[in-house]
């Protein structure tokens, strides 16, 4: 399979993956905060940190790092889910929401690239 065919086919499954486990987790939460997107941002950050640090083959990380957790992870979420706070004014709720999704996201890809290189 070529490299655009593996980073299309994990992007599939990532897309898949991220919708399913978004949704299942928003609604059984039953919260405005938005735990779905934290936790496939904070987890797509550990396991691409940790398939860098193990050195994985290639074309694993093509379809692995590149294809499922380039959209397994979701940035423009994050972002449109913020900017939904702020409509609210709910600016201090807002300024969590971003700051522990990028200090757990940066924490969890940091423990994975340790993990990974042992």
């Amino acid at each position: 399979m070529t490299t655009w065919g593996l980073v299309a086919a994990g992007g599939f499954f990532g897309a898949i993956a991220r919708f399913a486990i978004s949704r299942w987790l928003n609604f059984r939460a039953g919260s405005p905060w938005p735990w779905g997107t934290w936790l496939v941002n904070s987890s797509g950050s550990f396991l691409l940190g940790w398939l860098v640090g193990a050195e994985v083959n290639p074309n694993i990380l093509m379809f692995a790092g590149v294809g499922f957790l380039g959209s397994y992870t979701t940035f423009s979420t994050l972002h449109w889910e913020a900017q939904q706070f702020a409509v609210k004014k709910e600016w201090s709720t807002m300024v969590l929401y971003l700051g522990v999704t990028y200090i757990t996201g940066f924490l969890a890809a940091f423990v994975g690239l340790w993990m990974g290189s042992h």
